[in-house]
């Protein structure tokens, strides 16, 4: 375990050696080469930008949020083509209807939300959902755009205040609850709808 720490430590400071004298544009590489296909230690690197200049965090947080959804565009083409069996690979007959089912109803929510939650939650199983189920690609970028800045943004925020320690922090906290994490999302979103449809009843009626 010692041994495998050391190697992702160094691994992490090798990609920052690279980046770093790419400026913002770095933080949007890495984002987008993390989001089509490549894992990459895009958390921490993102907190070392932050880190050094923290004046510059919005810059970051908003260079990151693109690459993940220009990145993501490469899993659009490859699910938008063969996404369908892909999933029916991967998730049972059940878990595949209810995620279409999710999509059909409120296709921007049920990416963006998901687009929030840091690793090791599998992203990239909605991206290929979004393109299956041939979700407009302008929303589907949005989407990724928008619940990428809300994570990339907290994290940036919790980063000025206690330091680039909290990645693992966060990272140890999203493994061991990572339902939880999901069931909250999935409550925020369950909330919002209710709202919404309670205004509409309201101003439906005269």
């Amino acid at each position: 375990m010692h041994t495998l720490k050391h190697i992702l430590a160094r691994y992490t400071l090798f990609v920052w050696s690279v980046l770093q004298p790419l400026g913002s544009w770095g933080v949007f590489a890495i984002a987008g080469m993390d989001s089509a296909l490549v894992g990459m230690p895009l958390d921490p690197v993102v907190a070392g930008y932050v880190y050094a200049r923290p004046a510059r965090f919005l810059l970051y947080v908003f260079m990151a949020s693109a690459g993940s959804a220009v990145g993501s565009a490469v899993l659009y083409g490859i699910g938008y083509k063969g996404g369908e069996v892909l999933l029916e690979r991967r998730m049972s007959k059940a878990k595949f209807e209810k995620m279409r089912s999710s999509f059909d109803r409120h296709e921007f929510w049920a990416l963006m939300l998901p687009s929030m939650v840091p690793p090791p939650f599998p992203f990239k199983v909605f991206v290929l959902a979004a393109a299956a189920f041939e979700m407009n690609f302008w929303h589907f970028l949005g989407a990724i755009f928008a619940g990428r800045f809300i994570r990339f943004l907290i994290l940036a925020l919790l980063v000025i205040k206690f330091g680039p320690e909290v990645v693992s922090f966060v990272g140890k906290l999203a493994s061991q609850h990572l339902a939880a994490i999901v069931l909250a999302a999935a409550a925020v979103l369950l909330l919002w709808l209710v709202v919404g449809q309670m205004r509409k009843r309201r101003k439906a009626v005269p």
